[in-house]
């Protein structure tokens, strides 16, 4: 049987101009009121915190995201640190520069600011915890080259 892939850019993000300081859309999700726009399919997403930083540039995100089975999670960056638990579900992660990793619960990684990185779901749906610290202003994620 072959697999149904599906290919998102930044899906983690892609909600249109999400910045990772956007007025309104991030301050209700993280208040787990409803998101400006759809997730797009096979991606459930929601902010659980959002924390400014000491200082003025920079601000923390606390997420949950959940990916349906086969999706490819295109590559792309972020203007900051991502730290990722993964809770359930498994893939291989690609980050510019490594090897390939394949994830499984109980994994985690960081992605260091600007880094290309892409996420092949595996089989089935995968759960991530993740925290982003991130440039304020700034959109949360930026589509990569492959």
């Amino acid at each position: 049987m072959l697999a149904r892939r599906r290919f998102i850019s930044c899906a983690i993000c892609s909600l249109a101009g999400f910045a990772a300081t956007q007025v309104g859309g991030t301050q209700a999700m993280a208040q787990g009121q409803a998101a400006p726009a759809a997730a797009p399919t096979g991606i459930s997403r929601k902010v659980l915190g959002r924390t400014d930083v000491p200082g003025d540039k920079y601000v923390a995100i606390l997420m949950e995201a959940e990916f349906d089975g086969g999706l490819k999670v295109a590559r792309h960056t972020h203007p900051g640190i991502e730290s990722t638990y993964l809770i359930a579900g498994g893939g291989v992660l690609s980050v510019k520069g490594q090897p390939d990793r394949t994830l499984a619960p109980g994994d985690g990684f960081q992605i260091p600011p600007e880094v290309p990185h892409a996420f092949q779901v595996g089989g089935d749906k995968t759960k991530l915890a993740i925290t982003y610290i991130v440039e304020k202003d700034k959109p949360l994620a930026t589509p990569a080259p492959e």
